[in-house]
């Protein structure tokens, strides 16, 4: 008699950090089950709702925020629209019958496995970071089991449930050995020049992209050119100040489509510390320096950082100390090779490329618990 056919709902979003984790799990379980039913929920307004549906997933939105901390008056209804998510995440899960119900961070999980635990659906929660959030603090007492990616995380949850996995990343993102030569023809630069990589993530940054304004010329002395993703928001206030200074030497986009060619044409990569890029970067092994966001909860982009610091993996950079120093720091490693190949061979000892498949098992070992 054939089994009943296995069902899994994983929530979460916001950013590309939390999708791409997410979207690569369920391509792990499809991989391993190719029956598995898969649900998405995420918080409407969110670019998950364009993300998911484009990666072949269906996904249902919540009406849920995070708390704002610019504007106290917008969190005025943020209780009312936690219990309506609440309630609505309940109805989703009626509906759909999961087996076991995976979270991965951003608004939406935290009403979901909330809903999970209350009709005992087991759960999996996905922690990215190296200091966890206080939604999955306090979720963390019901789950089944809490993948992480970093060491030390008992401070924060029972350690008989942890289990280091790394974090999800896209392997079509960091496939990139033997690429360089072809991701420079079709990025337009130059085979001979050093190559920088600034990447703000799937939303842009406005302290990387002012540093990189204010150290264009010095860019420029030091014979280095630049993949720039500065993010839609800022793209033609960039192009427009660029217009000025040419852009011979910049290979400036909203949005990099193709992370696989920038990480192969890159000497040296400059980013913010979120939990998925930090994965994606020990993947590909090149030098890093980390400009950590100081937006983010629990400021966990700095303790991420430390993290590869103390292992000689990365260097940092303050947010506040960026506009002034980012782009020495990066002239100064370009030309050390030595501490380059230090940084390179640190930082890939940190990969772990399949924890989309360590994951995915996880789940499928807790489907068959629960029958």
């Amino acid at each position: 008699m054939e089994s009943k056919t296995k069902r899994v709902i994983i929530s979460g979003g916001g950013t590309g950090g939390h999708i791409f984790p997410a979207i690569a799990i369920a391509n792990a379980l499809r991989r391993l089950e190719p029956s598995i039913e898969i649900l998405f929920v995420g918080a409407n307004g969110r670019m998950e709702m364009d993300k998911v549906p484009a990666a072949g997933y269906k996904i249902i939105g919540l009406d849920i925020q995070g708390i704002n901390r610019q504007s106290l008056l917008k969190n005025i209804l943020l209780p009312f629209k936690l219990w309506k998510s609440i309630q609505r995440a309940r109805a989703i899960i009626r509906n759909f019958r999961p087996d076991v119900v995976v979270g991965v961070g951003g608004y939406a999980s935290g009403p979901l496995l909330h809903a999970a635990g209350r009709l005992n659906i087991p759960y999996l929660i996905q922690e990215q970071n190296s200091y966890a959030g206080i939604t999955n603090k306090k979720l963390g007492a019901k789950a089944s089991k809490i993948c992480v990616a970093f060491d030390g995380m008992d401070r924060f949850f029972p350690k008989d449930k942890l289990l280091i996995t790394g974090n999800p990343i896209r392997r079509d993102a960091v496939d990139i050995v033997g690429k360089e030569f072809e991701a420079k023809e079709l990025l337009g630069l130059d085979h001979d020049k050093k190559t920088i990589l600034l990447t703000g993530g799937s939303l842009g940054a406005r302290t990387l992209n002012e540093s990189i304004l204010n150290g264009l010329q010095k860019m420029r002395k030091a014979n280095l050119q630049i993949i720039w993703q500065c993010g839609s928001y800022y793209y033609e206030k960039m192009q427009d100040v660029l217009k000025d200074d040419g852009l011979e030497d910049v290979c400036l986009k909203p949005f990099l489509h193709r992370m696989d060619l920038a990480y192969a044409a890159a000497d040296v990569i400059v980013a913010r510390a979120g939990a998925g890029t930090i994965a994606e970067l020990c993947a590909v092994g090149k030098p890093a320096i980390l400009v950590p966001s100081p937006n983010v909860a629990e400021d966990h982009q700095t303790k991420n950082a430390l993290a590869l610091i103390k292992k000689n993996a990365a260097i940092m950079v303050e947010d506040l100390k960026a506009q002034e120093t980012l782009m020495d720091e990066v002239i100064a490693l370009i030309k050390d090779k030595e501490e380059c190949k230090v940084l390179s061979a640190n930082i890939k000892n940190l990969a772990k490329v399949d924890a989309d498949e360590v994951i995915a098992k996880e789940v499928l070992e807790l489907i068959k618990l629960n029958k």
